[in-house]
C-alpha cells in the first residue's frame, strides 16, 4: 500500500468537472518546507501536488479557495512529460481520498479580484445554551475555554 499525507495551502481555487458522468474536483496544494543549507542560510523548498479528489459530494468545493489550508490523503501518482524545450519534467498527482480544511490565509495576505477575501473562515457558533437536561448551567456554548 501506498499512501499519501500532505498538509499544504491551495495554489489556486478549486475547478469542478464532470469526467464520464463522474465529479471530479481538481486542485493544488502547495507544502513549503524551510532548512538550513550548509552556509547557515535559511532556505524554501516547496513541491506542489496536482489533486484530484472525485467524489459526488462538492459541498467543500466552495471552501477550497487559494490561500486555504488543507489536510489531503491518498493514493500518489508521477506523471511524466516532455518540457518544451525537450527535456523530461514529472509531476506528483494525488487521487484524494480524504481531505480535510484546516485554516485559512493569514490576514494581510491580500484577497482576490475586487479585494475580496478569499481566506476560508470557520461558520461562527450559535448563541445556543447548553442545558444539560435539568441542571442550571447555562452559559453560551461559545463561552467555553476550550
Amino acid at each position: 500500500m501506498i499512501k499519501l499525507q500532505v498538509i499544504g495551502n491551495l495554489g489556486k481555487d478549486c475547478v469542478t468537472n464532470n469526467v464520464n458522468g463522474k465529479t471530479v474536483m481538481n486542485f493544488t496544494v502547495a507544502h513549503t518546507e524551510r532548512f538550513r543549507d550548509a552556509q547557515g542560510n535559511q532556505k524554501d523548498k516547496t513541491i506542489w501536488v496536482d489533486c484530484a479528489y472525485w467524489s459526488d459530494r462538492t459541498g467543500i468545493a466552495p471552501y477550497l479557495r487559494k490561500g486555504t489550508q488543507v489536510y489531503v490523503e491518498g493514493n500518489p501518482e508521477v506523471r511524466t512529460f516532455t518540457k518544451q524545450d525537450g527535456t523530461y519534467g514529472a509531476s506528483l498527482t494525488l487521487r484524494v481520498l480524504t481531505i480535510q480544511l484546516l485554516g485559512g490565509r493569514p490576514e494581510g495576505t491580500g484577497g482576490g479580484l475586487g479585494g475580496s477575501d478569499n481566506s476560508y473562515a470557520a461558520p461562527a457558533a450559535p448563541k445556543a445554551q447548553a442545558n444539560s437536561g435539568g441542571g442550571g448551567y447555562n452559559e453560551p456554548v461559545d463561552d467555553l475555554p476550550f
